[in-house]
């Protein structure tokens, strides 16, 4: 299973807020900021954070995907 938070990058654009305005709001490293913008696991910690900070659930800002979607996912990505 993967995870991709697309519904993140596209709330905080509709919010008008940059990835440094989510850290500073939310409370997080820039560290977590970079593993999800690569997709990659974070803590529910952060998670919590998030949501807490942009007044939203877990399902505005992440997606849950079977890994057989996933490899096909990134692998459309790396070709645009």
């Amino acid at each position: 299973m993967g995870v991709s938070y697309k519904k993140l990058w596209h709330l905080l654009l509709d919010k008008n807020l940059k990835k440094i305005d989510l850290e500073r709001k939310a409370g997080i490293s820039h560290y977590a900021v970079l593993k999800l913008s690569g997709d990659m696991d974070v803590s529910t910690d952060v998670l919590t954070k998030i949501c807490d900070a942009l007044d939203c659930g877990i399902d505005d800002i992440v997606d849950f995907i079977p890994s057989d979607k996933m490899n096909q996912v990134r692998k459309t990505e790396g070709n645009d």
